[in-house]
């Protein structure tokens, strides 16, 4: 019950977070709030991803039907994503991580931009731009188009370097040192508070290798 109540308290925040902004948000650039507001939605937009990440784990709940139901919602809701492409890929991250089989992986360059591209290059499908759109001019029906910019586009694309670096890049990059193997990844040092702000304990991400079945708001205590 814990894990669907945890990921009840990120998917409802998202979406009363985004709304407010939405309607509410002054978009000036002169307010400060502005930019919080901007930061604070793509934490939550990382937050969604985390908790689609989890129910591939099966970590939100034993129920499976609950479990892949609540990793659809999220997946969907953070930028119209295949949770069944997200599964496919991430467990084969999992059974090949750091090696040319691992579609998270990018052996060929260690530069951080090329490996971001050719990473989302592997989640971004034709239909998912087409549900963005539709999504995109549904929304400007009853909320102001810059906002729609700044609140629902640029978060999810900021979320996009967060997850990246603190999930694959920083964890997985090149040269992978001895002590790495067998799941050729590091870990963030420990400072819990900090490993939650920066990916929701992501960075732990030698325990999740470990440990992949322990829930995100678990893992710290693998540390």
């Amino acid at each position: 019950m814990m894990g669907i109540f945890i990921a009840a308290i990120i998917i409802s925040s998202w979406g009363a977070h985004l709304f407010y902004c939405l309607k509410y948000a002054d978009v000036s650039p002169g307010n400060v709030f502005l930019y919080l507001h901007i930061l604070l939605q793509a934490y939550l937009y990382t937050g969604l991803f985390i908790t689609a990440h989890d129910a591939m784990h099966g970590n939100i709940t034993k129920k499976r039907t609950i479990n892949n139901l609540i990793g659809k919602l999220a997946s969907f809701l953070f930028a119209a994503l295949s949770y069944n492409k997200l599964f496919l890929n991430h467990h084969t991250h999992h059974a090949h991580p750091g090696t040319e089989k691992d579609p998270d992986f990018y052996p060929s360059s260690r530069n951080f931009f090329a490996w971001w591209f050719v990473f989302l290059k592997h989640y971004i499908s034709v239909i998912q731009i087409i549900l963005m759109a539709v999504i995109f001019n549904l929304l400007k029906i009853f909320f102001a188009e810059i906002s729609i910019w700044l609140f629902f586009v640029l978060p999810v694309i900021l979320s996009t370097f967060q997850l990246f670096y603190f999930g694959t890049y920083l964890p997985h990059r090149l040269p992978h040192e001895h002590l790495m193997p067998p799941h050729n990844s590091r870990t963030q040092k420990k400072n819990h508070i900090i490993a939650m702000l920066s990916c929701y304990f992501f960075g732990y991400h030698l325990e999740h290798h470990t440990s992949p079945k322990t829930a995100w708001w678990q893992l710290y205590r693998t540390k």
